[in-house]
């Protein structure tokens, strides 16, 4: 079994990742750019999955991350109950993204460092 710090470290990387994703892009760039989209909702993917390992410990000890909310995403993308709504992925990823980065960063530095 995976540590906390490496899903954690995961999300911190799959949220790097994005941001470079969508660096100077705009939003009708982007829900014209397949390849891009699909490596965006790759990375939300990867940032639900290891939302989902996180202990029930960590979660109360940091109730400001969203945790159902990102773990709730993931299952949206996978089994496709909406399809996938560029105008929210493209949100999520400019607005949702970054603060959670920064969330997941602090968590991982007052924990494991």
């Amino acid at each position: 079994m995976r540590s906390e710090k490496l899903y954690l470290t995961d999300i911190v990387e799959a949220a790097d990742a994005i941001e470079r994703f969508v660096a100077g892009v705009e939003i009708d760039e982007f829900k014209q750019d397949d390849m891009r989209q699909s490596a965006v909702i790759q990375k939300i993917l990867v940032i639900g999955e290891a939302a989902s390992h996180i202990s029930e410990q960590t979660r109360s000890k940091y109730p400001e991350v969203e945790w159902p909310k990102i773990v709730g995403m993931r299952h949206i993308l996978v089994h496709g109950y909406f399809g996938a709504d560029l105008d929210i992925i493209w949100q999520v990823s400019i607005r949702r993204v970054p603060e959670l980065r920064h969330q997941i960063a602090q968590i991982v530095e007052q924990e494991f460092d």
